[in-house]
């Protein structure tokens, strides 16, 4: 499959030209952005050249366009480890081949189900599935089993997948196993790095990474999730290549990435890169998260537990809108934590927060939990998904689905998080605009009081 829709030569040139907007030029690309209609590579590059003061005003109007497209809501989710078994040398990650000092583990379908049962006595409802790269482990028939294992016996509403790339009836697999997203990531879009950090295994073929994305949309998955690694090359071009990807899938399947993920490089046991040959530091990281909501105002922006508490916390209010919490990076992690020898992680988590604890935060920070999975039932997802977004009427849908998927967990909860979760519910039923829909909620909020569950608008 052709891949010059990543074009390097093009973007040295943007790059090149590049120059920090001030005032008058800064304020023309803010107001263009918060049209809701994205940024060009010429823009962008010129916002990921700003430094100092200038930068709060970025920040603040990614928080201004995010709260436009999703409201006040922040969807929380849980990564699901099914193995760590890996065919590839990635040299930033724990699951390398070459590490002998790693503890492999492999969850079967009912051992899966165990661990998505106690992400859901938690108050989780949607998760993560997240798999090493290893031919007959990690299959699509061998997931596709898990996740309708997991349907069946736990109280899990979506699941996502994070895996390796597969072929386009490999994907139709996973579509017919009711996957949500299916989440990849290129670490890098630099031939030249990418070629360095992955010497061995099947990863080390870039062209058929950059096309994963083509044929899971082409077999029928709607919406993909995309990311780089920050750290492995200039930051700068990797938000600039990540633009021109979701550019191709958006011209060629009339949706680009449903989510966008923003990990930096975080050290891993066994890996045999610790530290980033190209960092990014905490100033330029909150730019890049930033940046990344004005160019792409209808993606979803996830944060992980790579980041420490207070970084994830800042970053709600400058367009980040799904985060996970309670998080384990290694297969058992939840039920097996505590086990004389545990499998390896990926990488060290940094927020290690209980999921209440997590929800605590959002609320202080005047946002809104939400659980949704409300898209997927309804089929508001690939092209559908975008439209309905461009004509703006994602922001009540959300607020919606937001308190009462918040409501629900709510009731399995006691003291101060239950007593500040309803004064939220209650405030924000005043800014649903439709009398009717304000009414409808209120209904159906009182009936998961009785005992309801699995409303959705």
């Amino acid at each position: 499959m052709n891949t010059s829709f990543i074009d390097e030569r093009r973007i040295t040139e943007v790059l090149q030209e590049a120059r920090p907007p001030r005032d008058m030029r800064l304020r023309d690309i803010l107001e263009r952005a918060e049209t809701l209609s994205g940024l060009g590579l010429a823009d962008t590059a010129d916002l990921l050249m700003v430094a100092g003061d200038d930068r709060l005003q970025i920040m603040e109007a990614a928080g201004r366009i995010k709260r436009k497209v999703y409201g006040d809501r922040v969807v929380v989710f849980a990564p699901l480890y099914l193995n760590n078994e890996c065919v590839n040398n990635c040299l930033y990650c724990g699951f390398r081949q070459d590490n002998e000092e790693a503890v492999r583990r492999h969850l079967n379908p009912q051992e899966a189900v165990d661990e998505a049962r106690a992400l859901a006595a938690m108050g989780h409802r949607r998760l993560l599935l997240v798999c090493g790269e290893h031919p007959r482990l990690s299959s699509a028939a061998c997931i596709a089993e898990t996740m309708q294992a997991i349907y069946a016996g736990a109280d899990i509403r979506r699941l996502h997948v994070n895996a390796a790339p597969f072929s386009v009836d490999d994907f139709r697999t996973l579509q017919e196993a009711g996957i949500g997203v299916f989440q990849i990531f290129q670490e890098t879009y630099h031939r030249k790095s990418y070629s360095a950090m992955h010497p061995s295994g099947r990863k080390a073929d870039y062209n058929w990474r950059v096309t994963a994305m083509d044929r899971a949309m082409a077999a029928g998955i709607g919406d993909v999730g995309m990311g780089v690694l920050f750290g492995l090359y200039d930051h700068k071009f990797e938000v600039l290549a990540l633009l021109q990807h979701i550019a191709h899938l958006r011209g060629t399947f009339g949706a680009g990435a449903h989510t966008v993920s923003v990990p930096r490089l975080r050290p891993a046991a066994g890996a045999a890169l610790q530290q980033a040959p190209y960092p990014v530091d905490d100033e330029q990281f909150k730019l890049v998260v930033a940046v990344l909501r004005l160019a792409l105002p209808h993606a979803g922006i996830v944060l992980t537990t790579r980041e420490a508490p207070a970084m994830r916390d800042e970053l709600l209010s400058a367009g980040v809108s799904q985060i996970s919490a309670g998080s384990s990076t290694s297969p058992g992690g939840y039920l097996e934590k505590n086990r004389e020898i545990a499998a390896v992680d990926q990488f060290k988590v940094h927020d290690s927060r209980s999921l209440k604890e997590v929800l605590k935060a959002i609320c202080n920070k005047g946002c809104i939990p939400s659980f949704c999975t409300a898209c997927y039932h309804k089929e508001r997802t690939g092209a559908g998904f975008y439209q309905i977004a461009g004509n703006r009427e994602l922001d009540e849908l959300c607020l919606s689905n937001a308190l009462l998927t918040f409501k629900e967990y709510l009731q399995a909860e006691n003291g101060k998080l239950k007593e500040q979760g309803e004064r939220i519910i209650r405030k924000a039923l005043n800014d649903i605009n439709d009398e009717h829909r304000r009414e409808q909620v209120k209904n159906r909020l009182a009936g998961i009081e009785q005992g309801e569950r699995a409303i959705l608008f």
